[in-house]
């Protein structure tokens, strides 16, 4: 019998070459982000281009995620994360010098690129090298680690910019957890392969990732043509059979997982994001102090935070939508109760209960995006694919601050509220319908 030239699997190795790198730039993300609308005021920007720039982050990684996976392909995951923590520092640096809310603008977008590189290269480094048994857990402690970075970061933050007077100076923060992050990509060994430095990978598939498919119960509800249940494939099989990983083509080969289960995808990522603008609205709206309500928010962020690796005990126990449909319901539900506690006397209550079960729905979801992606990616080159897959959510993202703003300016901000909450049912309708279609029955 030949012998298996895959290496054991080495959690400790995975967790310093995998988390470490990840917790470095989440902080040093979380840092900048605050300040970005601060610095571009203290350049001389107008309200309206201040926040234009802050946005810039995201639009850079909305803009980079599809290409990211042709890079993160090309020349592996390791090297990619390096490369991207490099770039980040460019852009930081030009940052730190810009004379004008313009050449801050640009580093801004360099950074927001960055990212979206080095997310996506965190992502199919962890799919690629974490077993399938421990893979929810993995992405949702991941996911974890991405909260934490947000949660530290601006205390860090407020304590540079204190010592030093001047708002730009919180981009170093930025900056030497860029360099940290490279140094360990480069000292750290691969568990895969056991190389250290730029080197890029050419591992073996683990053969404890894919598992096959069960075959549908019912004869009545046959799996949909070219789906793993229908070909007998593996999963991710059926997706990517060659070595071609351009953008189109990856966007075509995947186009029925995309459009169907990516839309469920959106509608997470738009559910998420929404809560971040319109619980502080909300908190203004009902005449909440602006310190009292940064204090809920801040205590639901934590209740957020706690829940990442419960998350994916319950995704690794009882499968996929035992964490996406409380996720998605609950936030739902909150949506609909904030609109509704508008004309009550005891509204400030309502709100701070809401924000909490709000928190506490996110965070029974923390990791499903990632999750997902890794399980409907294929095996050998998932990159391309998780690419795509996370501009469907990071889209989801961008589009439901415009939506909020823009029902609230026709209407009022309860009615952009319950729009939320309808969208929240439409996305629990289409994970339940297409998650059983695409995964095999033990990860559903």
């Amino acid at each position: 019998m030949a012998t298996s030239q895959t290496p054991p699997f080495d959690f400790r190795a995975v967790v310093l070459a995998g988390f470490l790198p990840a917790a470095l730039f989440a902080v040093g993300e979380g840092a900048i982000i605050p300040i970005i609308p601060i610095a571009a005021s203290s350049l001389g920007a107008g309200l309206a281009f201040a926040g234009f720039v802050a946005s810039l982050i995201l639009v850079g990684e909305l803009i980079g995620d599809v290409p990211s996976g042709v890079v993160v392909a090309r020349i592996g995951e390791r090297n990619a994360m390096i490369g991207a923590a490099v770039v980040s520092v460019v852009g930081l640096l030009v940052c730190t010098v810009a004379p004008n809310p313009w050449v801050l603008a640009v580093g801004v977008f360099l950074v927001g690129v960055s990212t979206a590189v080095f997310a996506l290269a965190r992502h199919a480094y962890m799919t690629t090298a974490i077993p399938l048994h421990v893979r929810a857990r993995a992405l949702s402690s991941l996911g974890g680690v991405f909260r934490f970075g947000y949660f530290v970061g601006p205390f860090l933050a407020a304590g540079v910019v204190h010592l030093t007077g001047t708002t730009q100076s919180a981009f170093w923060i930025h900056i030497v957890c860029c360099l940290g992050a490279a140094v360990v990509l480069l000292v750290i060994r691969d568990p895969a392969t056991g190389a250290r430095g730029l080197r890029k990978p050419h591992r073996a598939s683990r053969p404890d990732l894919p598992i096959a498919p069960e075959q549908p119960t019912a004869p009545e509800q046959p799996a949909a043509p070219g789906t793993a249940a229908s070909t007998g494939a593996l999963p991710g099989e059926e997706f990517v059979r060659d070595e071609a990983h351009g953008l189109f083509r990856t966007l075509r080969t995947h186009n029925r997982v995309l459009v169907r289960l990516g839309s469920g995808a959106a509608l997470i990522g738009a559910m998420r994001a929404g809560r971040q603008v319109i619980l502080p609205l909300w908190a203004v709206s009902v005449g909440m102090p602006g310190s009292t309500a940064a204090l809920v928010i801040g205590i639901a962020g934590a209740v957020d935070f706690a829940l990442f690796y419960t998350s994916g005990q319950i995704m690794d126990r009882w499968g996929r939508l035992a964490s996406a449909l409380p996720c998605m319901l609950g936030l739902s539900v909150s949506y609909f109760l904030l609109a509704w506690s508008g004309h009550l006397d005891a509204r400030v209550g309502w709100f701070v209960a809401i924000a909490m079960g709000m928190s506490l729905a996110n965070g029974v979801g923390s990791g499903i995006l990632m999750t997902l992606g890794a399980d409907l990616a294929p095996r050998d080159h998932p990159a391309p694919f998780l690419g795509a897959w996370r501009f469907t959510g990071d889209l989801g993202s961008a589009a439901a601050p415009l939506l909020i703003s823009g029902v609230t300016a026709i209407a009022t901000i309860a009615v952009a509220s319950g729009v939320m909450g309808v969208l929240g049912l439409v996305g629990a309708g289409v994970l339940l319908r297409y998650v059983p279609r695409y995964l095999p029955r033990r990860l559903r």
